[in-house]
């Protein structure tokens, strides 16, 4: 056994340039989301796969679906690699979608640029940086250390900015994958095996506009979206309240993220919009949650705001992923070949992220996130300026990913 991890881990070692080479060149095709036109970076992606022996099957999503959701174009691509008969199928997720730059680099966003150790761009931590660990691990299985049966697939794919309904949804909604197994993008010094869920709401209160100078002709949606704002920050005191019993997620929690409204500064608003994020941990159950935000907007403009017309629109309903029986093999071996590589305790947490993995998770699909990259999602700073990953991070993860494969798939 230890003979196979190190031809795998020399394998990696003596390929690692490569794998750098892979990362710098997905860095450098945009895929900012929005306005998500991504297709172009699956084709690339599928021909760097091509040169290394790994055909991609190219699984473009409907127009009008994309459109419908925002986007420009979307192109999920599957690698499938099979290496005997019987035994389990183990699929690798990342997304390649990813927050435009935004303000504040130092160094080019799209240039890949590497530094004391370091891989600079938009998306070399999340998550391009799993499209490079899961293709070399795989790589490295196939050619160190090939298991007598099974099979590894990889999934890339391009919606997670915007949910993941088109990405690994779409992908098993059309039948086109279902695995036994799945190890999703993540970082280096954990293991993640919950997440909790988000449910998003656009909130539009609509008054009635008049001139300042003649307020009482009018009904003021912002005073209305006011009283709303106070309920809704002190019921984010009483969710404050409730303790997940998953290590690494906290408690449920509220955060209202946009505001738009009014006309100018002499006029009575008419109408404002609201757009709420209600984190759920994974002891909630999401219809719960979902009839009390209502009944709580609805009742507060009812008593507070004559007048008022409220409207609730669910932007997004992310379920929380919880473990599955099944998935304890697999974060067994993550964990222990993690210890074994990082030099230091790896914990099996929760993290208060929603991801893609939910939907693999509703799918009856066992699942660990695990991934290159640090402790936190801040350390790495992703989707900021500056993201970069430790390129020594991404070779061991590497090797974790690798040796997991090959013990997952020889039991």
């Amino acid at each position: 056994m230890t003979s196979a991890y190190d031809a795998l881990d020399a394998w990696i070692d003596a390929h690692f340039d490569d794998e750098i080479r892979f990362l710098q060149a997905l860095v450098r095709v945009p895929t900012d989301t929005p306005p998500g036109d991504n297709a172009p970076h699956a084709e690339a992606t599928a021909a760097l796969l091509a040169a290394m022996g790994l055909p991609a099957e190219h699984h473009p999503v409907p127009a009008a679906e994309v459109q419908a959701q925002g986007m420009t174009s979307i192109t999920n691509l599957i690698v499938r690699h099979r290496f005997g008969p019987d035994g389990r199928t183990i699929a690798l997720n990342a997304h390649g979608d990813v927050v435009p730059p935004g303000e504040g680099w130092t160094h080019d966003p799209y240039g890949g640029d590497i530094v004391d150790g370091k891989l600079y761009g938009r998306a070399a931590a999340v998550s391009k940086s799993d499209f490079a660990t899961y293709t070399f691990a795989l790589r490295a299985l196939a050619a160190a250390a090939p298991p007598a049966r099974g099979a590894v697939e990889l999934h890339f794919t391009y919606d997670e900015e915007f949910g993941g309904e088109l990405g690994p949804g779409w992908l098993l909604k059309q039948g086109l994958t279902k695995p036994d197994l799945l190890i999703a993008a993540g970082f280096s010094y954990q293991v993640v095996t919950a997440h909790n869920g988000c449910l998003q709401f656009e909130v539009t209160l609509h008054g009635l506009a008049s001139h300042a100078a003649y307020p009482d002709t009018g009904i003021d949606a912002l005073q209305a979206a006011n009283h709303v704002l106070t309920v809704l920050y002190a019921h984010n005191t009483v969710l404050r309240a409730g303790h997940s019993q998953v290590p690494g997620i906290t408690h449920p929690y509220l955060n209202v993220g946009r505001i738009e409204g009014g006309s100018n500064t002499n006029v009575v608003p008419g109408k404002v919009v609201l757009k709420l994020d209600r984190r759920m941990i994974p002891e909630e159950d999401a219809a719960t949650v979902e009839a009390e935000l209502r009944a709580l907007i609805t009742g507060t403009v009812a008593t507070t705001s004559p007048g008022v017309r409220v409207e609730l629109r669910r932007l997004l309903l992310a379920h929380a992923l919880q473990p599955l029986p099944g998935h304890e093999r697999l974060a067994a071996n993550v964990q222990r070949h993690a210890q074994a590589l990082f030099g230091e305790p790896i914990p099996q947490v929760g993290t208060p992220l929603y991801t893609d993995v939910r939907l693999y998770g509703a799918a009856g699909v066992p699942a660990v996130i695990y991934g290159a990259g640090p402790r936190t999602v801040l350390e790495s700073n992703a989707k900021r300026a500056d993201e970069h990953l430790v390129l020594e991070d991404l070779r061991r993860a590497t090797k974790v990913v690798a040796r997991t494969l090959h013990d997952v798939l020889a039991d």
